[in-house]
């Protein structure tokens, strides 16, 4: 199991998704005039006002957007012991591509609404690239999946 490259690769996946629950991929600036200066995080579940530290302001619900930052890695963990399925963990590999995708969709919602509601700025964080460095990592362990796929029938067509 571990000495397959492509679990290698989920493994880092399930490390990178990990982090990403730790940390905010945006962050937005409200600016209302020189004695007006607004921060705001996203926190795990929600947007939160950082300009008080003593009191933070919850101001919106981002749980879809945290549901996706735990799926990715926990499906990529699962697919890790699905070693000996190798056509499952490929279509399994698939749905955590999409996953990865429509984690940017629903980031956009959330900026979006974000940027109406609030009147803010947006900047993303380093840590926005995640999921793109996740579907990446998750493409190439599908392509050496179905590679050690073809190599097994290949070596079944030979006895």
């Amino acid at each position: 199991m571990i000495q397959r490259i492509q679990t290698l690769y989920l493994a880092l996946v399930v490390l990178l998704g990990v982090l990403l629950c730790c940390f905010a991929p945006v962050g937005f600036v409200s600016v209302e005039g020189a004695e007006q200066f607004h921060q705001y995080t996203a926190s795990f579940s929600h947007i939160v006002d950082i300009t008080n530290p003593e009191e933070p302001l919850r101001v919106m619900n981002i749980i879809s957007l945290s549901i996706l930052s735990v799926t990715i890695p926990l499906v990529a963990l699962i697919t890790i012991f699905l070693f000996k399925k190798r056509i499952l963990q490929a279509r399994i590999n698939i749905v955590n591509v999409v996953l990865c995708i429509g984690w940017y969709a629903v980031l956009a919602v959330y900026i979006w609404f974000a940027k109406t509601n609030l009147h803010t700025d947006w900047y993303l964080t380093p840590w926005a690239a995640i999921p793109l460095v996740n579907l990446v990592l998750t493409m190439m362990a599908t392509r050496a999946i179905l590679k050690d796929e073809a190599l097994v029938r290949a070596a079944d067509r030979l006895r």
